[in-house]
C-alpha cells in the first residue's frame, strides 16, 4: 500500500475526484445510517477538489487502485486535524484505515503540531454500531474525548438534516 498527500494539481484529475467522493459518500452513508434524513451526502466532488487544492487530502492505493482516503489540516499553531477518513469496505480490517490516521499523525507532527483532533458525529439517545467501533478504535489508536456538544448548537447549518439528535465528540491526541 501507498499512502500520498495528493499535489494541488491533482484537483484537476475528475476522475480521480469523484472517485475519492463517491467512496467517502459511501462509507458515511453506512457509518451514518440513521442519523440523518434521506440520503445527505457527506462531501462532494466540488468540495473535495477544494480540499485537494488545499493540500488536505490523502489517499491510500493498493496496486494503483484506491482504497482510501483521509483529509489533513492545521487547526492552529499546535493542533492537526485528521476528518473524512474513508477506506474501501471491500479491503476493511487490512489495515487502510489505521495507516491513513498514522499517516496524518506524521504529516502533522513534522508540520510542527503536538496535538492530533478529530470529531465524531454519534446519536444521543440511542447507540449505533458503526460510532461505537469507531471510537473504542479511536480509543485503541490514543485518542481521548476532550469536548462534547450538540451538533445543532455548533453547526446550526445541519440541525435541519439530521433525522435524531446528535452530538460531536472532540478527540485529541498529544503528538509525541
Amino acid at each position: 500500500m501507498e499512502i500520498e498527500l495528493l499535489p494541488p494539481s491533482a484537483a484537476a484529475d475528475l476522475s480521480l475526484i469523484d472517485r475519492i467522493a463517491a467512496l467517502v459518500n459511501q462509507v458515511y452513508a453506512e457509518s451514518e445510517k440513521g442519523l440523518w434524513r434521506g440520503s445527505t451526502d457527506r462531501t462532494s466532488a466540488g468540495e473535495v477538489a477544494g480540499f485537494v487544492r488545499a493540500g488536505e487530502i490523502a489517499v491510500a492505493r493498493v496496486d494503483g487502485d484506491l482504497a482510501g482516503s483521509v483529509r489533513v489540516r492545521r487547526l492552529d499553531e499546535a493542533t492537526g486535524e485528521f476528518g473524512m477518513l474513508a477506506a474501501d469496505p471491500a479491503r476493511r480490517g487490512t489495515g487502510i484505515g489505521r495507516d491513513l490516521v498514522r499517516f496524518a499523525e506524521r504529516a502533522s507532527r513534522d508540520a510542527g503540531c503536538r496535538r492530533m483532533q478529530l470529531e465524531l458525529l454519534v446519536p444521543r439517545e440511542w447507540t449505533h454500531p458503526s460510532k461505537q467501533f469507531l471510537a473504542e478504535w479511536y480509543d485503541r489508536l490514543g485518542y481521548r474525548v476532550t469536548h462534547r456538544a450538540d451538533l445543532a448548537q455548533d453547526y446550526p447549518h445541519l440541525a435541519p438534516s439530521l433525522a435524531t439528535p446528535c452530538d460531536f465528540l472532540v478527540y485529541h491526541k498529544e503528538l509525541s
